[in-house]
């Protein structure tokens, strides 16, 4: 009988440890990872700034975590952070990592009515966050080389409300940087962050993939830089669409795309605005049947598709199903000025600036079909497909247009001057073979760093938080706008 009692209380241990995990005690206290040390010396070990987690930790409804100064939390493998309370991870220079990067931990699920903050935080090597609450913000942190465990529609999912992520950095995560379900309302503000080489997976989806928006609210992409790896022939730029029915308000607004499989799509029941985009060699499929769309619609309502820059694409913008679109209007209650440039989007040989590919008519007014010449009717008629290339097509109406000059806000002029490195940390190298002076703004408007008198390769230092920043040069002759990542 001895024998089997202790029999029985070894197994309950082993059972025990094998589902370790801290919880707080939910009684409404501002837990730190010292004082978790403190009460639980064998969930959390320190030394000086290091932290390692070594069970599953469970922030209550009641309780709060903190991290605000400058640490290191490891984490060991498959192991979650889940937070039902209030999460704050907030200091000059905070990393959350893995124990080994070759084996991750799981992620962080952020449960409903938990609350959410992340500014200044390097968040790698885990299974990504569950966001399943409506109250996250993330500022001039980084998401880079995560799995799939807690989350695994993104590096980054959403479940509702109005996430805000903004001046963020996004890079080689194994899923899509961020993502919502197709049948809910996440309105998400997206605005002046990096993504490169997200989906590493390399399956069919892009590098933002959101879905709607919901009637309430807008998705709102804003001044983003999203730049594909091209050897992930399947991943996207950015989607943001409703396959459910579900109402989907959407701003594209401002954001360079370029090397992807396709630049921007949206699908469904979708109302907006894509403007002032610069969308650029999204082909890396090369199956012109596939993909490598500047810009796709299907079956949308309608989108109003004004100032963009549209170049070697394999089809400039493309429209399938039932899309609408407004590419320039002169009516005054639809009025759109156009304003958009198309460059070299074709395969095949054939130039494709616009392929209608719905019975639905398209008023194209007042824009450049083909950059850089004062065309013909007949040139442009060549580079656009419609009703006159097959009678059961709409008719697209694009006559008046010109080339003129684009006040496109993100006009990257490289030949003006050079950047490097970029991303940058501590200081970067400014190259101009003229004399001129830069100004460094962040992407709200506001002047951080100006220097005069630059020409040849200068060095410039930089102390400023992690995010993405604002550089423009301006000569006697010249004024031209780059952006610059800070690490």
């Amino acid at each position: 009988m001895k024998t089997r009692f202790l029999f029985s209380l070894l197994l309950v241990f082993i059972f025990t440890n094998l589902k370790a995990q801290f919880s707080t005690p939910n009684t409404g206290v501002n837990w730190t990872l010292d004082s978790i040390a403190y009460h639980s010396p064998t969930t959390v070990t320190v030394s000086g700034n290091e932290y390692t987690l070594h069970e599953d930790l469970m922030i209550e409804e009641n309780d709060s975590l903190s991290i605000i100064e400058i640490q290191t939390l490891k984490i060991a493998a498959g192991k979650e952070v889940g937070v039902k309370g209030f999460f704050k991870s907030d200091g000059m220079d905070i990393t959350i990592t893995a124990i080994d990067p070759a084996n991750p931990y799981k992620g962080f699920w952020f449960y409903d009515e938990s609350e959410v903050y992340f500014n200044n935080t390097l968040i790698e090597y885990g299974g990504g966050l569950k966001v399943v609450t409506a109250n996250f913000e993330m500022y001039n942190s980084e998401v880079s080389n995560n799995s799939s465990g807690s989350s695994t529609g993104g590096a980054i999912s959403f479940s509702k409300g109005s996430p805000k992520v903004m001046f963020s950095i996004f890079e080689n995560n194994q899923k899509a940087a961020l993502s919502s379900p197709a049948n809910a309302s996440v309105s998400a503000w997206i605005e002046g962050n990096y993504f490169e080489g997200n989906h590493q997976a390399n399956g069919n989806a892009p590098q933002i993939n959101m879905g709607p928006s919901g009637p309430s609210d807008t998705i709102r992409i804003i001044n983003n830089l999203v730049i594909g790896d091209r050897s992930l022939t399947k991943v996207g730029g950015i989607s943001a669409s409703s396959l459910m029915g579900v109402d989907n308000l959407i701003l594209i607004k401002g954001n360079v795309v370029r090397d992807n499989r396709y630049g921007i799509t949206s699908m469904g029941n979708s109302f907006g605005i894509i403007s002032d985009n610069i969308i650029e060699d999204n082909d890396t499929e090369g199956d012109p049947m596939l993909g490598g769309s500047g810009i796709n619609l299907f079956s949308t309502n309608e989108i109003v598709v004004t100032n963009n820059q549209i170049r070697r694409n394999l089809w400039g913008i493309t429209l399938q199903g039932t899309a609408l679109i407004n590419l320039g209007n002169d009516d005054p209650d639809n009025f759109n000025p156009g304003q958009n440039v198309f460059s070299e989007n074709g395969n095949d040989g054939e130039i494709f600036a616009l392929y209608n590919n719905t019975p639905n008519p398209v008023s194209a007014l007042h824009n450049c079909w083909i950059e850089d010449q004062e065309s013909m009717y007949e040139q442009v008629e060549a580079v656009i497909f419609h009703k006159e290339d097959d009678p059961t097509l709409g008719e697209v109406s694009f006559d008046p247009f010109e080339c003129g000059v684009i006040m496109s806000t993100l006009d990257l002029n490289k030949n003006a001057f050079k950047i490097y490195p970029n991303p940058a940390k501590n200081s970067f190298f400014v190259e101009s073979e003229e004399k001129g002076s830069l100004k460094i703004y962040e992407l709200n408007g506001k002047l951080i760093q100006s220097q005069g008198n630059l020409k040849g390769i200068n060095q410039i230092q930089i102390n400023v938080a992690q995010g993405v920043y604002l550089v423009e040069f301006e000569t006697v002759n010249s004024k031209s706008t780059q952006k610059l990542i800070v690490r």
